[in-house]
């Protein structure tokens, strides 16, 4: 007899694929358009409040932070009360968060909304993939996977870019009301689009004492692995310094020998195309060459890029972001999909447990390394960037030598 669950997953050319793509899409979209749209506009905070670099990056890094701290506990959610109505939640909160703060009357009540806005917002990128896995046809998966990462990347590229461009014309707050605008837009569309769960089971918090036993038992299988903790490392390294860097040279930029306005600042972030191609390219070569040596590659790469950042020619300063950027994306594939390889049964933990260190990373080291730029401007932190790309290819050395996890384990 033919299992109806089967039969009743969403299929490639089907309109209800076709909504599901159209709705993760743009909630991939909105997610990062409403989490990074601050980040060109430090340098411009600096001046508005009379902040110190280190001080204006936590406009983002307390973002990054908050989404982070609730990733797990949204997948716990989740679980309880429905994939589509946390996503749709979130979104819709996340959005209107930002609009309020196009209000704020200071930099700290800036800072409130910001928070609230990365809690909120864990509600999407902790469930969007596990709910394409439980209602995509698995022969329909990648496409539908890639999409909604692809959501992420021009998301996080436009939010960056549209706030420059309206904060230089015209002032941050209307920048953040745009922002907000689109983003319940696009949270209309996501709740208009998304077809409902239909193969979603729901599942207790776990709160009981067998349950919170279970979930102990898998955390310590993780953190017991070989690799795994080396893994979330490296997740915490990349996108520490990936943030670092895009954090600061708005600063660098702005000065002497640049002196580039806000809105050319902004098209830097054009750069994330770059990342585009770097995740494919990257993906494919780990299947041919193995995760193992691509990744330190990409260590080096971003090694390379870093030391191109401290010329003072412009061409070959956009040159070494580029490199950087690439390099990033790599790493974060390769690194992202191995954690899935070796997580066994409890993928879903290791993969919330690696978002959970990745965003970490960037609301930490985010922010700690505006302290290098007050002693010694980029050049303070690029050293603290080489040092920490350092640590993190030592790392990546180490895991080639890593014993590879078999598909199935005979009993």
């Amino acid at each position: 007899m033919q299992d109806p669950t089967a039969v009743a997953l969403i299929k490639a050319g089907t309109p209800a694929y076709r909504r599901t793509n159209i709705a993760l899409f743009l909630g991939g979209f909105s997610t990062f358009w409403l989490l990074y749209w601050v980040q060109p506009l430090l340098p411009l905070f600096s001046r508005v409040f009379g902040l110190s670099p280190a001080a204006s990056s936590v406009a983002l890094s307390i973002s990054t932070g908050g989404l982070a701290l609730a990733l797990i506990p949204a997948s716990f959610i989740s679980d309880r009360f429905g994939r589509k109505p946390v996503m749709c939640t979130a979104m819709f909160a996340a959005a209107v968060l930002t609009l309020l703060s196009a209000f704020a009357p200071g930099f700290g009540s800036l800072l409130v909304f910001r928070i609230l806005c990365g809690v909120v917002l864990a509600g999407l990128p902790a469930v969007a993939m596990a709910y394409l896995a439980e209602e995509i046809d698995p022969l329909s998966l990648g496409s539908s996977m890639g999409l909604y990462i692809a959501g992420t990347a021009l998301g996080g590229m436009s939010g960056r870019l549209t706030s420059a461009w309206v904060a230089d014309f015209f002032t941050w707050r209307a920048a953040a009301g745009f922002v907000g605008a689109l983003g319940l837009i696009a949270a209309f569309v996501f709740w208009r689009f998304l077809p409902k769960s239909q193969h979603f089971s729901a599942r207790a918090l776990p709160t009981s004492a067998a349950g919170r036993k279970a979930l102990w038992q898998a955390i310590q299988g993780l953190f017991g692995d070989a690799g795994l903790p080396w893994l979330f490392f490296t997740g915490f390294a990349l996108m520490g310094c990936f943030v670092s860097l895009y954090n600061y040279m708005g600063f660098r930029l702005e000065r002497a020998p640049f002196n580039l306005s806000d809105s050319t600042i902004g098209m830097i972030f054009t750069l994330y195309l770059v990342g585009t191609f770097a995740s494919a390219w990257s993906g494919k070569m780990a299947d041919k060459i193995g995760r193992r040596h691509v990744l330190w590659g990409m260590k080096v790469l971003m090694l390379a890029g870093l030391l191109l950042t401290l010329s003072n020619w412009l061409p070959l300063v956009i040159v070494g972001i580029a490199m950087f950027t690439f390099a990033f994306f790599g790493g974060h594939t390769v690194a992202s999909s191995w954690v899935g390889r070796r997580a066994g049964p409890a993928k879903a933990l290791g993969a919330s447990l690696y978002l959970s260190a990745y965003y970490l990373g960037s609301s930490l080291v985010g922010s700690l390394t505006g302290l290098f730029w007050a002693a010694d401007q980029w050049t303070g932190v690029c050293a603290a960037l080489v040092f920490i790309v350092l640590i993190s290819l030592a790392v990546a050395l180490r895991l080639r030598s890593l014993q590879a996890k078999p598909l199935a384990v005979a009993h």
